[in-house]
């Protein structure tokens, strides 16, 4: 029997639906995210099988002749945001950035179908083979040692981690011109990137407009290509799962083996022996970043165990009330309630809880515990202050939504 927070959570996802596509909020996101629309689908599914699936197969029809699926589609002209279609200036299917995003769909395309496989053969099915082809173009243009890098911090998700402040100190934006941001007329600026760090996102965007986003060109003397444990992760979970749900659909798999082990000894690669946790590598110089974030945490749902990364959960978990903060508690440069260089969010905690639970370790069902309390006592807010729950970002949320119906609910349908 639905609670009124699943009603709640229900009423949320209906209302960013746009017909084919869900929003992540009204006003400050108005259009379809890569990752946040992977989580919308999971959350349609709790309630709306056909609708889960709609939106996943909207996505990839924005899919790229060489495989990407960008971070952005731009299904309408929305004057209110920034920067818009016009200034990406990009070729694909349909107007849309020039990046990508977490790879988190195949994952989720798989949990859908083992939710109801009759009903959801033959649309996997069809969305198989462009999820091999975009975790293909991950693989060719994206590599580094077997890590997958990015070429823009939008690109990981994580968008002003302090894990990319040494790369974005190489960036000169001195002639990126005027723009003028839409974000912050939405959502107080205290909890936004800075002016600095814009500046080197929309510099980025240039670049790579200038370069017609030819992915050679842009990873040669690219000042910002580095290697991410978000990317890598949530790549190696996802290619170990349509790997699985090929076998399943009897489709080719060849090679997807030896894709997971290069992926595996990638993920390796990021490991910091000094800070004895798993953290950005700067591929052009070769330097750390030195910070442990939310991100450090993945390893767990990428299916790779660590006891030295265990540590610092367990230390980071006792400093917040509210876990799992994007960046450590302890680092002089966490900002509780600034995007994400501190604020808790609910799906990083949806995935790493799932791999913790799929070791049986204890601080899995500590952390679904932690972000129910959370949701149930803050509402549906894009992002939480970790010290005391308080709502941060966007309101009334897909991606909370989503992840309360599909995970912290105590009635959700886990398959």
């Amino acid at each position: 029997m639905a609670t009124g927070l699943d009603s709640q959570a229900q009423d949320i996802l209906r209302t960013n639906d746009r017909g084919g596509y869900t929003v992540p909020t009204a006003g400050l996101y108005p259009y379809q995210w890569n990752w946040d629309s992977a989580f919308a689908a999971l959350g349609f599914a709790q309630f709306d099988m056909d609708r889960a699936w709609v939106e996943l197969e909207t996505l990839f029809a924005g899919q790229w002749d060489d495989g990407m699926v960008p971070h952005i589609l731009h299904h309408v002209v929305n004057p209110g945001y920034f920067p818009g279609p016009e200034v990406w200036g990009c070729n694909g299917p349909s107007p849309s950035s020039g990046i990508s995003q977490p790879p988190v769909a195949g994952t989720i395309v798989r949990k859908i179908y083992d939710l109801d496989p009759v009903v959801g053969e033959a649309r996997a099915r069809r969305l198989f083979p462009k999820l091999r082809r975009w975790h293909d173009w991950f693989l060719k243009w994206r590599s580094h040692e077997g890590a997958i890098c990015i070429t823009h911090p939008w690109e990981s998700g994580r968008d002003n981690t302090p894990d990319w402040d040494g790369a974005m100190a190489r960036i000169d934006p001195k002639d990126v011109g005027e723009y003028d941001r839409r974000d912050t007329s939405h959502v107080d600026n205290a909890m936004r990137p800075t002016r600095y760090d814009y500046d080197r996102y929309i510099w980025l965007v240039q670049r790579g407009r200038r370069l017609g986003w030819d992915q050679a060109q842009m990873a040669e003397d690219n000042p910002f290509f580095v290697a991410d444990p978000t990317m890598t992760f949530t790549l190696l979970r996802s290619h170990r799962d349509i790997l699985a749900l090929g076998e399943a659909l009897s489709e080719d798999v060849a090679g997807m083996a030896d894709d997971i082990a290069q992926l595996e000894a990638g993920a390796e690669s990021l490991w910091n022996n000094d800070l004895q946790s798993y953290d950005v590598r700067d591929t052009v110089n070769g330097a750390w970043a030195n910070c442990i974030s939310n991100a450090s945490f993945l390893n767990w749902y990428a299916g790779i165990p660590s006891d030295g990364q265990a540590k610092h959960l367990d230390r980071i978990m006792d400093l917040a009330k509210y876990p799992l903060p994007s960046h450590d508690p302890a680092s002089p440069k966490f900002e509780p309630k600034r995007y994400w260089r501190g604020p808790t969010w609910s799906m990083m905690n949806m995935m790493i809880g799932e791999g913790l639970i799929a070791f049986g370790l204890p601080q899995g069902e500590r952390l679904r515990d932690a972000t129910m309390r959370l949701i149930r006592d803050h509402g549906f807010s894009e992002y939480f202050d970790p010290t005391d729950g308080s709502p941060a970002g966007g309101q009334s949320f897909t991606w909370t939504a989503a992840i309360w119906l599909a995970w912290a609910s105590p009635n959700a349908r886990r398959a």
